[in-house]
């Protein structure tokens, strides 16, 4: 379990629609060359999140898990892209090299799964999210940010979610 510091924050989630709507979120708050790890055992929920970053940013893409295509892109009406990287099968780091993730964000925004798998990769600032299963209907989501820009967007995200569970 994660050490929270005054950057972190836990939320525990009632529900796929809770989980959804605190993605939905975060994903109107994504821009362009940020990047997301999302870590959790197999239904911790991660997809469903997935679901509401992708919806909350604009497109209007069918999200899926990307376990066996490795990738999924979602475009908005904009053009603009979002990046949907499943590293479940991924062995170690070396494996990701071949997948240019640094072109990746540079064009759009990556949502990393199973990040633990290629974490040497990664660039050293992201939004390092952990979700864990603790009920059929409840998940602990835990927010820890590496990077100043991660750190405003944590504290906004949030300043969100407390704002509407008042």
């Amino acid at each position: 379990m994660p050490i929270l510091n005054e950057n972190s924050f836990e939320f525990i989630s009632r529900s796929p629609e809770q989980t959804r709507r605190i993605g939905n979120r975060l994903g109107s708050m994504l821009k362009i060359g940020n990047v997301v790890c999302i870590y959790g055992e197999l239904g911790a929920g991660k997809t469903t999140f997935v679901q509401g970053i992708a919806q909350g940013w604009g497109s209007a893409d069918m999200v899926t898990s990307p376990t066996f295509v490795l990738i999924n892109q979602y475009c908005r009406a904009d053009n603009a892209e979002m990046y949907h990287l499943d590293a479940y099968r991924l062995k170690d780091a070396s494996d990701a090299e071949v997948l240019d993730l640094d072109d990746l964000i540079d064009r759009g925004i990556l949502l990393t799964e199973w990040p633990e798998r290629i974490q040497n990769t990664l660039p050293t600032e992201h939004l390092w999210i952990e979700m864990y299963w603790i009920a059929d209907e409840q998940r602990r989501m835990v927010f820890l940010p590496h990077g100043q820009q991660y750190v405003e967007l944590t504290s906004s995200i949030r300043q969100q979610i407390y704002k509407d569970a008042v």
